[in-house]
């Protein structure tokens, strides 16, 4: 035994094992106790001065109060920069944006199945709060059509909004309030990780399934159906379109102005498209095509031959709806808080992925928390003022983005412009064709159908793809809920099957160097003679795959080495999580393989793995001559003690 170990420390410890390391390894201070851990999450969120729970330097009142304000209300940091340049691009951008977003908000609103004036509502409040909190330039807040879709193909089925719309507002509205609650929540407790239970597959296949289902539902008003069927799966759409067309219940003349002014708006788009400086052409096409379609069924007075107008927008600023949000109990709330929270995670989806996509391209940092917080207070103060779930859209970021948009006080230039449009210009929106409504709609969902992601899907994670496409046939096919439940069930059974079977590779050693690597993958790699070195690749050791590993271990050691094998090395670095279960295997492995007169070594266990292993009195009976930090120091130790005629030189 080398002369530097001390006995009080290692006793017995094996040839070649550094005794420093072996302090480094066992006496590293406990992890921290969750509650530690959500505290330090809540301070590091807002307070980063305070995030670091090492800082011992004093911290004043006013000071911690200043952090917190900057910390919620980012306006603070950019604000005191602003410049008239900037303004000037807002300024324009903002225009640009509501051109676009004042027509679609209107058609938004429809898919909802509420009133046009909450499409605009929501065009005014929660942009302005986002101007302030958020932490994304370049996003552009209000109604979009997927959470469009989700509202109303969820709350119709607790409330009819053509029976009681009253009580259907009231149940949006509750919705709305739960969602924006669940937001701040996630981002105040850093609960990100709930928005990631709905991977990039499933939201792929998710948007891709609704813009169908939009777009079929968009029928009605191109149509100009009276009667519609409420359920949203395909086969249902398909047999009540048949059913109208087969009762030549359906108006051509609806037909004729929705296709043509589809037709007209695609091809600003394209035109916009391929010539970048006429960007703005597809941003003003559905502003465009209200102005011309509603001029043109003023003067001919088409309303009174079969086309169907909105017929009116409710004039002015966003009424107080505090009194209709019900939380004083009943079947209503629970319903409101399940729709709240499957709003809340998809409308988090699509902002922050939104929002970092343009983060990215533009080289700024956005702050996933904060953005969450900042989505919580835009739709609980839009819960308040009439506003249902607002989040952040694509289509209008990009045109935002496209217009040259520096801040978000392109937000509020876009608000602004709302405003105005709520108190002078409502009642010029009298004879606006429902079928133009439609067209604007369904020209904004070509971007959510991503056939070429599904195929890339597809090409490297079939799992990932049976996610995407259980998601999208359960939302074509079923409803929102079975789509949605699918892509997490196959999620989770991806996740499930990964821990019961996890890879468990054997290393060998690269000539020449102290790395150790999987012999299938690098088959270049060497084998050590008389020693397994085995290395777990799960960060769980647990009750789903915990036999399965000691039996592969135990295994390996002892039938297929048939004498042969006379250590065992086993690389714990990757684990990082284990329970009674796992400690429990562990134990049988360091009982079983000594009795077969075959040495073991574990190297460096995660920081919870190895406090666990010391509770669970593991480390203490054993003491410390089989515990490593590297695999290569597990190999040293495992020769010296193979070639050491001692007894009990190496051994558990």
């Amino acid at each position: 035994m080398r002369s530097d170990v001390d006995p009080a420390v290692a006793p017995e410890a094996g040839h070649g094992f550094r005794a420093p390391t072996f302090a480094l390894l066992l006496n590293a201070p406990r992890p921290p106790s969750l509650w530690k851990e959500v505290s330090g999450s809540l301070r590091g969120a807002f307070l980063p001065e305070l995030g670091n729970t090492t800082t011992t330097l004093p911290y004043s009142f006013s000071k911690w109060i200043l952090s917190i304000l900057h910390g919620l209300f980012p306006v603070l940091d950019w604000g005191t920069t602003y410049s008239l340049s900037s303004f000037k691009s807002d300024l324009m951008a903002g225009l640009t944006l509501a051109s676009l977003g004042i027509p679609q908000s209107i058609g938004y609103a429809n898919l909802a199945k509420l009133e046009p004036e909450y499409g605009l509502y929501t065009s005014l409040v929660p942009p302005l709060i986002y101007a302030v909190m958020g932490t994304s330039r370049d996003i552009a807040i209000g109604p979009v059509a997927v959470i469009s879709l989700l509202l109303s193909s969820m709350a119709q089925k607790t409330v009819d909004p053509a029976a009681d719309p009253a009580g259907y507002r009231k149940l949006v509205l509750t919705s709305t309030f739960f969602a924006g609650v669940f937001q701040t929540s996630f981002g105040f407790f850093r609960l990100g990780f709930m928005v990631d239970f709905l991977s990039h597959a499933t939201i792929v296949g998710f948007m891709g399934a609704a813009a169908i289902v939009i777009g079929m539902q968009q029928l009605k008003g191109l149509l100009g159906l009276k009667h519609f069927t409420n359920s949203t799966d395909v086969v249902s759409v398909i047999k009540a379109v048949w059913l109208a067309l087969r009762h030549h219940s359906w108006l051509p003349p609806n037909f004729l102005i929705g296709s043509s002014f589809l037709i007209f708006i695609l091809t600003l788009r394209f035109i916009g498209t391929k010539r970048k400086r006429y960007f703005w052409l597809a941003a003003i096409g559905p502003l465009l095509s209200v102005i011309l379609s509603t001029l043109m069924v003023y003067l001919t007075r088409a309303d009174r031959h079969g086309v169907r107008i909105i017929q009116g927008v409710k004039k002015g600023l966003n009424p107080s709806s505090i009194e209709q949000i019900e939380l004083s109990g009943g079947a209503l709330v629970g319903d409101a808080a399940k729709i709240g929270l499957i709003c809340a995670i998809i409308a988090l989806t699509e902002a922050v992925a939104v929002g970092r996509s343009f983060a990215a391209v533009k080289g700024y940092q956005l702050d996933g928390n904060k953005e969450m917080v900042a989505m919580g207070f835009m739709n609980i103060a839009g819960s308040c003022s009439s506003c249902y779930v607002a989040t952040g859209s694509f289509s209008r970021t990009a045109v935002n983005a496209r217009a040259g948009c520096k801040t978000t006080v392109s937000n509020v230039v876009m608000a602004i412009a709302v405003l105005v449009s709520l108190e002078l210009l409502t009642r010029l929106l009298y004879y606006t064709p429902v079928a133009v409504l439609a067209s604007i709609i369904l020209s904004a969902l070509p971007g959510l159908v991503d056939v070429k992601e599904a195929c890339n899907i597809w090409r490297v994670d079939k799992m990932d793809f049976l996610a995407c496409i259980g998601a999208f046939l359960g939302v074509l096919f079923g409803s929102v809920e079975i789509g949605l439940l699918a892509a997490v069930i196959i999620s989770f059974a991806k996740i499930t099957i990964g821990a019961l079977r996890p890879s468990i590779e054997m290393l060998g050693r690269v000539q020449g160097t102290d790395v150790f690597l999987s012999v299938r993958q690098y088959p270049s790699a060497i084998k050590t003679p008389n020693l397994l070195i085995i290395r777990i690749d799960s960060p769980f050791f647990c009750f789903m795959n915990a036999n399965l590993i000691r039996e592969r271990i135990v295994g390996w050691a002892t039938e297929k080495g048939a004498g042969k094998i006379k250590a065992v090395v086993i690389d714990m670095s990757k684990v990082m999580s284990i329970d009674t279960s796992g400690l429990a295997a562990i134990k049988e492995i360091l009982k079983k393989l000594p009795s077969s007169n075959i040495k073991v070594g574990v190297v460096n266990p995660g920081w919870q793995v190895i406090n666990k292993m010391k509770l669970a009195g593991i480390v203490d009976e054993n003491a410390g001559s089989w515990m490593f930090l590297s695999v290569s120091e597990a190999v040293e130790a495992c020769d010296v003690a193979m070639n050491d005629v001692k007894e009990g030189a190496f051994s558990v």
